[in-house]
């Protein structure tokens, strides 16, 4: 699949507001258009990074998970699920997925695993999770936990039914005891700014996009027992420092598994 670097792409523009160098001008250019809407939506970028910092550390050393199915993988940047997870523990396995071909084709450049752990890519579309799930049994013990990651990328499913749908197929295939990490973009925090820029972004030709509300959110994360503090704004979901910090406009929780 060739790449194209005329029309902004999600991760692309992802990689750019978290201060990567994975993007071409095109997505520096939708990028900047949002943040004429929304000057601080690098912020939010970087406090879903955190949350998955903390998500990930709270799975491995509160509830043991040594894997993780990460759908939706993004560009690579600092703190990618399994450096998290090996850092804390390096026989954690983890499998990225995604279907983006630039996307892939820095997952198999940079995503290494340590000796004693296990790093798997499948190119996948979420939308088939029967397909995701199969080819993920050949790095992860479904007899086991696993913490499937889904991070800013349900958001990109247009359809609410086909949205929980997804999610509630992934979440139905794994092992009681696992755990599903989940966040989604928000209109709560900016109001009508952000529903402007996401009509732009998908308007530019960029990968479609929409906001849900916490309640709509916290719908899809049916089936599970939702950690404290439930859905919230990332940033504020169990912050490393005292207080309450600024809300961002990705809104996430963690659900356990039966």
């Amino acid at each position: 699949m060739q790449i194209d670097i005329n029309t902004p792409q999600s991760a692309r523009i992802w990689n750019y507001w978290l201060g990567g160098k994975d993007h071409y001008a095109v997505d520096r250019e939708a990028g900047d258009a949002v943040i004429a809407h929304i000057p601080d939506i690098p912020e939010g970028a970087r406090a879903e990074r955190a949350f998955l910092v903390r998500a990930v550390r709270r799975l491995v050393e509160t509830e043991g998970l040594r894997q993780f199915l990460d759908v939706g993988t993004g560009l690579p940047t600092a703190n990618n699920t399994h450096e998290v997870a090996q850092r804390l523990d390096p026989e954690s396995r983890i499998v990225y997925v995604d279907n983006d071909p630039t996307v892939l084709a820095h997952a198999r450049a940079l995503l290494t695993s340590t000796p004693e752990g296990a790093t798997d890519y499948l190119d996948a579309d979420m939308r088939q999770p029967g397909d995701i799930i199969e080819a993920a049994k050949r790095t992860l013990d479904f007899s086991r936990p696993i913490g499937l990651m889904m991070l800013g990328v349900v958001n990109h499913l247009m359809d609410d039914e086909e949205a929980y749908r997804v999610v509630r197929e992934l979440v139905d295939a794994l092992p009681e005891g696992s755990f599903l990490v989940l966040t989604h973009s928000s209109a709560e925090v900016h109001g009508e700014p952000m529903l402007r820029a996401m009509r732009e972004t998908t308007e530019r030709g960029g990968t479609p996009i929409r906001a849900r509300t916490a309640a709509e959110i916290e719908g899809l994360f049916a089936g599970t027992e939702l950690l404290e503090p439930g859905v919230v704004s990332c940033s504020q979901w169990c912050p490393d420092t005292p207080g309450e910090p600024k809300p961002v406009y990705l809104f996430g929780g963690v659900g356990r598994i039966g």
